[in-house]
């Protein structure tokens, strides 16, 4: 998985009125939690873009004052009106200890139900997975070279090493559906099959 280098400053104080001023600066108040004490922190909102808009999940090397941490981007908060970031947790992880990630759906393959006029639905852009920092992937890989319409690419269908999918097993990633255009052909050419019988 790959890593995303941010630069933050240790928090002096606590409290609203901080918090405050910290973003009228453009910072972000943060906190780190999983091993030790919670450390408190700020990032400028800016250095967050490549980390939070994207479909893309990534490790997080924090700098916090010229000391190294790995960790990941464990919740956000944003303002229901401007969507601007108003606070970050992290959880700092530990190489022997397993995370729990959402790990982007990559579809490979080509579909013979697309060919045949159905329409691929994904139903599925993240799935919920448990391993070790190490083992998690950049994405995981759903083929749908077998998918025909009217069928599914369900969580048990995809296999996967070094980790755990906890999805519900039944649950659909993709579907290869029938479009009205599709289904339309084939009510006419059955009523035209009735028709000359």
């Amino acid at each position: 998985m790959k890593t995303i280098l941010l630069k933050a400053e240790e928090r002096k104080s606590l409290g609203t009125k901080e918090s405050k001023a910290l973003r009228s600066e453009g910072k972000v108040p943060c906190v780190m939690y999983g091993m030790g004490e919670p450390r408190h922190f700020a990032i400028y909102a800016a250095d967050f873009t490549n980390l939070v808009y994207t479909p893309n999940v990534y490790k997080v090397q924090l700098d916090i004052d010229g000391k190294q941490h790995n960790a990941i981007l464990a919740d956000l908060q944003f303002h229901p009106v401007s969507e601007v970031i108003l606070h970050a947790d992290f959880y700092e992880v530990d190489p022997n200890k397993a995370v729990l990630m959402n790990i982007p759906v990559q579809i490979e393959g080509n579909a013979p139900g697309v060919r045949a006029g159905g329409k691929l639905v994904k139903k599925i852009a993240k799935l919920r997975v448990r391993g070790l920092i190490g083992n998690l992937p950049d994405a995981i890989p759903v083929n749908i070279d077998t998918l025909e319409i009217g069928q599914s690419v369900k969580v048990k269908d995809i296999t996967v090493s070094g980790f755990e999918i906890l999805d519900a097993k039944e649950n659909a990633i993709v579907s290869c559906k029938i479009t009205r255009a599709a289904m339309q052909a084939e009510q006419a050419a059955a009523a035209e099959a009735k028709g000359k019988k």
